[in-house]
């Protein structure tokens, strides 16, 4: 049975399984809205408890974090039992826990594995990045490399990646304390900018700049979830979760082009308003999709996908697809939509199909039978 992922057929598709639980689904065709693309939905792994991040080893393994303190290891297509690590003093509450897990650029020669986590303090919930060392069947020699992020239960954060200069850009939230945000000598509601040891790097835009934190890159952000760099022009993008009616109207959700310094507005301006010396989102979305991650398309399995930006959405249980050039948005699309549930991280693997994680266990929805569990799109 083919399906179109996208317009009026959506609905058609979200009623037909209305009653049936998320991901029975899986092992459909389903083509993109112009009908150029037509690829299968697999399940490659299932009974995960809320999987945040999704790596790919040199070796085509996959190592994956689950939000209760686990690190998986997917290896030669089979998940082990035993997890890699348990970080114990992980704190799991709300939205907090184990989330984010990136590999070093130079991975195969140092093995060397960056995760971040919420941890319980005297004074609340923090949210530690740390580096450890992946000897191929545990993660060993933990070592911190920033602790003492501003977190809660919500607007923690806290995506992890290596940009193109080989620095480690931090996103962390606003911590329920929305006027930290716009705080220059707050570390909350920012993108971080550092050297792989957690020093702030030396060129950072606020660095020497009194009443400011050195480790900023920008500011203004509610709770940055996604990152990644467009090829081709180097440019930073993000998702981020907007307002959910707590601190705000509904939806909010954004796409920005993060850059050196700027200002993102939060919480003075959202909901693509404007206001001289912030910026305005490239993409605003309301109602609420809840954007949870970020990723161009690098691989070559989908030549009709090259370049293209890729986020999971929780609360629009959907994957998004956004076509650009440049700075300028072509076109967009959901594909997936209602079918699997909630969506979160997305990863492209060495073998160029789509990797995408189900969030289903995390409290806020009806779990299927295998769920949570990595998904894969591949050409039909």
């Amino acid at each position: 049975m083919r399906l179109y992922a996208g317009g009026l057929l959506v609905i058609f598709l979200v009623i037909g399984c209305k009653g049936a639980p998320p991901g029975m689904q899986s092992g459909q065709v389903l083509r993109t809205v112009d009908s150029s693309t037509s690829f299968t939905v697999d399940t490659v792994v299932s009974n995960l408890v809320v999987p945040w991040a999704i790596a790919f080893t040199p070796e085509g393994n996959m190592l994956i974090t689950e939000r209760q303190g686990r690190v998986r290891l997917v290896e030669n297509g089979k998940l082990r039992a035993e997890p890699v690590a348990v970080i114990a003093d992980v704190e799991e509450s709300g939205e907090s826990g184990l989330m984010d897990l990136v590999l070093h650029p130079r991975f195969a020669e140092n093995r060397s594995v960056f995760l971040s986590y919420a941890y319980n303090t005297d004074d609340g919930i923090r949210v530690r990045v740390a580096r450890y060392v992946f000897d191929g069947s545990s993660l060993t020699q933990p070592k911190t490399i920033i602790e003492n992020l501003p977190a809660a239960r919500y607007h923690a954060g806290c995506r992890l990646s290596f940009g193109p200069d080989g620095k480690l850009y931090v996103t962390t939230g606003d911590a329920t304390e929305r006027k930290l945000a716009q705080q220059l000598d707050s570390l909350a509601g920012k993108t971080l900018r550092l050297e792989e040891d957690g020093s702030a790097a030396a060129d950072n835009p606020f660095a020497g700049k009194s009443g400011a934190r050195p480790e900023i890159w920008s500011y203004g952000h509610r709770n940055a979830q996604g990152i990644d760099w467009q090829p081709g022009t180097g440019l930073q993008f993000q998702t981020e979760h907007g307002p959910s009616g707590n601190d705000g109207p509904g939806g909010g959700d954004e796409v920005n082009i993060v850059e050196r310094g700027k200002n993102y507005g939060w919480p003075v301006i959202h909901h693509g308003e404007t206001k001289e010396g912030m910026e305005s989102p490239l993409l605003e979305y309301t109602p609420a999709v809840a954007p949870a991650s970020g990723r161009f398309y690098t691989g070559s399995l989908f030549p009709a996908f090259k370049g293209d930006f890729f986020f999971g959405c929780l609360r629009g249980e959907t994957l998004i697809r956004v076509r650009l050039e440049g700075r300028k948005v072509v076109s967009q699309e959901r594909l997936l939509q209602g079918v699997f549930g909630r969506l979160r991280a997305v990863a492209i693997g060495p073998d160029g199909a789509i990797y995408v994680s189900t969030s289903n266990r995390d409290g806020r929805s009806s779990p299927a039978a295998e769920d949570d569990r990595i998904l894969r799109l591949r050409p039909d």
